[in-house]
């Protein structure tokens, strides 16, 4: 029964808790528990926080039976990745260079959930400032997809995905600067979501007007996803891009996708995009799940790759970014750094003021090619990935190989359909579509216009009730059982 609850998604557990069924101490001390049996192999945490957790589901506990107001997740217990400031619990970032930091505050999208009620457990692994696919660091060692421990849970979310998919937790905060949400997501048979710029205030980017990094939800389910956005979502003053937007209605989209009728939806289904490969069983197990959205009235069609692959322009806005980042520290203690960062920051300083300048150009180009896609169609559906999850030790700039066959560097050849709306701005969500032959998780991905984050969670919700996946438990080891 105690790994039964690990399991309980966040709408539920929350249900329950208000019901006065569920104590916020059974669930927590269940989920920490799991974390001892558990994350020995997974290594998806640097920080645990067990007495404080605990600390927090005796309160919880003592509010709900004291009848007082609670907040839509209260006792449900959650993770963010160790790139979100959280007040009195170290953000590593997954670095040497930040190994002793503890904020003073939390994050702002952070302090809403915890203000709803959520009781944050601990941090999730991240490569080193969450700088590649892969969620490998100095600090920390290797985190191990829970679906297959030879494979990567994906990065730079990697902790995260891998946490919710093995019961750690049923939410995770996770970023996301070119897919690093979804990537992790998509390897590991969870949900992941990169809302609109500015749906999510994000209030620690380095540069507030050209960010390409987006905070959002890690869950097991849609409907918990929609929740966690919900609450997460809103104006906050520290980023210019969160202003005056309009509310977010995910979870009653959500509630209405699982029985929709989605007659009169146009559905772009764009196999790649600027990709040249796709693996053959990945690529059709989407395509099964993109036919149940044809199944439910819509109207689905085929679009041709006219696209032009954005990881040059992408590589330029990112390597600069971080070459202004990290350039000091790349000198001064360089040997403390992973070597891949070091390499991507001495290949962004190599870039000039003219070809960043033309790569900020594309970006606004991008945005308007991307609109227009709009005119023809309601939703576009991808891959999230080329080929399922790679082995936990790949090069990061190394090949992509697809069916036996070289198929160009990850981030142009893995994720093609990620890093395209981080430069846009869309709206994105990855959710599972299904698994292979040899048990490993595939990712199907919906965008959809500028703050239209319904229009998303009531597609998938669709999906998700017709080929329902939250039930699914990694194997692992015989202990993670």
């Amino acid at each position: 029964m105690t790994d039964d609850l690990c399991f309980l998604s966040a709408t539920a557990a929350a249900r329950m808790i208000a019901e006065r069924s569920l104590s916020p101490i059974t669930l927590i001390d269940a989920v920490l528990d799991r974390i001892d049996r558990v994350n020995g192999d997974l290594n998806a945490f640097i920080t645990v926080d067990g007495e404080a957790a605990r600390a927090a589901a005796v309160q919880a506990e003592s509010q709900a039976r004291s009848g007082a107001p609670l907040g839509r997740l209260h006792g449900v217990p959650f993770t963010a990745k160790d790139l979100i400031n959280t007040a009195g619990m170290k953000t590593t970032f997954g670095s040497k260079l930040m190994a002793d930091n503890v904020p003073d505050v939390d994050a702002v999208s952070l302090a809403r959930l915890r203000r709803a009620g959520a009781i944050l457990i601990g941090k999730t692994t991240t490569p080193e400032f969450g700088h590649k696919p892969m969620t490998t660091a100095p600090l920390f060692g290797t985190t191990h997809n829970p679906w297959r421990l030879d494979r990567t849970p994906g990065g730079s979310s990697g902790g995260s995905a891998a946490a919710v998919a093995a019961g750690l937790a049923p939410l995770s905060v996770g970023t996301d600067g070119g897919g690093s949400t979804r990537i992790p997501a998509a390897c590991c048979g969870v949900v992941g979501v990169k809302a609109t710029l500015g749906r999510v205030p994000h209030d620690q980017t380095p540069d507030r007007f050209g960010n390409l990094a987006y905070l959002g939800p890690m869950t097991r389910t849609v409907a918990d996803a929609a929740l966690m956005l919900d609450i997460m979502a809103g104006a906050d003053p520290t980023d210019p891009h969160s202003l005056a937007r309009p509310p977010s209605l995910a979870v009653a989209a959500a509630a209405a996708g699982a029985q929709a009728n989605l007659a009169g939806l146009r559905v772009a289904w764009r196999p790649r995009l600027g990709n040249r490969l796709v693996d053959a069983e990945l690529l059709s197990i989407v395509e099964a799940a993109v036919s149940v959205l044809a199944d439910r009235g819509a109207a689905v069609r085929e679009w041709p790759d006219d696209f032009e692959n954005t990881e040059p322009h992408w590589l330029v806005l990112t390597y600069a970014g971080w070459a202004a980042r990290f350039a000091d520290d790349v000198t001064s203690r360089g040997k403390d750094m992973d070597p891949t960062l070091v390499t991507s920051v001495e290949r962004g300083l190599d870039y000039t003021a003219r070809q960043m300048q033309a790569a900020i150009n594309l970006r606004s180009r991008l945005y308007l090619t991307v609109n227009g896609w709009f005119d023809d169609a309601d939703v576009i559906a991808t891959p999230t990935l080329s080929r399922p999850p790679m082995a936990v030790d790949q090069d990061p700039f190394g090949q992509t190989i697809i069916d036996g066959e070289e198929a160009g560097s990850l981030r142009a050849a893995w994720y093609p359909y990620t890093h395209p709306f981080n430069l846009t701005g869309h709206p994105a969500i990855t959710i599972p579509a299904g698994f292979t032959a040899d048990g490993l998780p595939v990712g199907l991905q919906l965008v959809a216009p500028h703050w239209q984050e319904e229009r998303l969670f009531k597609t998938a919700a669709a999906i998700e009730a017709n080929r329902p996946w939250a039930g699914h438990r990694p194997p692992g080891r015989p202990n993670m059982r």
